[in-house]
């Protein structure tokens, strides 16, 4: 293994390497099978300074959505596999990008989170993300184990 390779896979740990596989999964036809990890997730980091070049107002393309859609999928599989309730998102989204998405397992709101400037949508860098993601999952799995009658109904 070459150094690169051997930090790329130190770098994606936890809910990225998760993140990995969802967009994997999304791959039906090897385009992606060349590219490594940390090139699959490079769409998902914006710095600070790339942030700033993007306009305040705007509407998210098709490819913004589609990474929004896959790290939420990918807490709910998170969750899933932790607390053992199967849990599916919901989103509403204007053209603007302004919505909400919530994350349910069973009847019970198990995460529920105002999204606001989804053109804007990324992280400062893969651990960020990670850091995010795993908040996330852990604020998923707690709601679930306050609650555990109404997940499980």
């Amino acid at each position: 293994m070459t150094e690169a390779a051997t930090l790329e896979a130190d770098a994606i740990t936890g809910f990225a390497k998760g993140l990995v596989q969802q967009i994997r999964a999304q791959d039906t036809h090897g385009a992606w099978d060349r590219k490594g990890d940390l090139q699959l997730l490079e769409p998902f980091i914006i710095d600070k300074e790339a942030r700033r070049a993007l306009p305040i107002i705007g509407d998210p393309d098709p490819d913004t959505l589609w990474r929004l859609e896959l790290f939420y999928n990918t807490a709910c599989l998170e969750i899933e596999r932790r607390a053992r309730v199967m849990v599916q998102p919901m989103m509403k989204m204007s053209h603007e990008g302004f919505g909400r998405i919530v994350l349910l397992g069973g009847r019970l709101v198990v995460v529920n989170k105002q999204l606001r400037d989804v053109h804007r949508f990324g992280f400062d860098s893969v651990e960020k993300l990670n850091e995010e993601g795993e908040k996330l999952v852990r604020s998923g799995v707690a709601m679930i184990e306050k609650f555990p009658d109404v997940a499980n109904y």
